[in-house]
């Protein structure tokens, strides 16, 4: 059995998270090259050089940003589809699942338009590895949903989807506000069910 994390392992995770969470916020606003390692520091309170407490590099926090959401697009799809339900139940529960991630996690989506080129080879494969799962989750549902289809038109399809709604973060910048959120939702989740139908 594993022993509970100390207060000062909880510390640094904490520390990873926000470095994290705040260097993509930057990476999105200023792309990879325009943000030092002391402006990554400060975005959290410490000493630039402090951040190799936590990371190799810029290009290791980069690495961290684009992996770790990657892993979780695969990991939270896989749960969705294990959920159950019909093919069309779980193609619903998939939409409203990457519609979450679009609207929680814009700058993310930012970041990886335009730094993939920027990530070390190691980092950049497991990136696309787990894009492909990701999508092939999507197209084992499409395929049941459509028997008719080969698998060339389901991957269009699943592909169209991701670039309709991940066109988010720049389609509806600033919309924070939770009623303006709710009905940019609902309806990038009909427009999505109405692309993949």
């Amino acid at each position: 059995m594993a022993s509970a994390p100390t207060g000062r392992e909880r510390a640094k995770a904490d520390r990873q998270s926000a470095l994290v969470r705040e260097a993509a916020r930057l990476f999105a606003e200023r792309g990879f090259s325009g943000v030092s390692l002391e402006e990554l520091g400060a975005a959290v309170g410490i000493s630039g050089p402090a951040v190799y407490r936590h990371f190799a590099g810029k290009q290791a926090l980069l690495g961290a940003i684009l992996v770790r959401v990657s892993e979780g697009l695969r990991n939270g799809g896989s749960e969705v589809v294990g959920a159950g339900g019909t093919a069309e139940e779980r193609l619903a529960g998939l939409v409203r699942f990457h519609v979450d991630f679009a609207l929680t996690q814009s700058d993310v989506i930012r970041v990886q338009d335009r730094e993939l080129a920027n990530l070390i080879d190691e980092d950049r494969h497991a990136v696309r590895r787990l894009q492909r799962e990701y999508v092939e989750t999507w197209v084992r549902v499409l395929a049941e949903a459509h028997p008719d289809s080969n698998e060339r038109e389901l991957r269009v399809r699943a592909h169209a989807c991701f670039g309709l709604i991940n066109s988010t973060p720049y389609s509806v910048r600033g919309l924070r506000d939770a009623p303006d959120e709710q009905t940019v939702r609902g309806l990038l989740e009909t427009m999505a069910l109405a692309a993949i139908s």
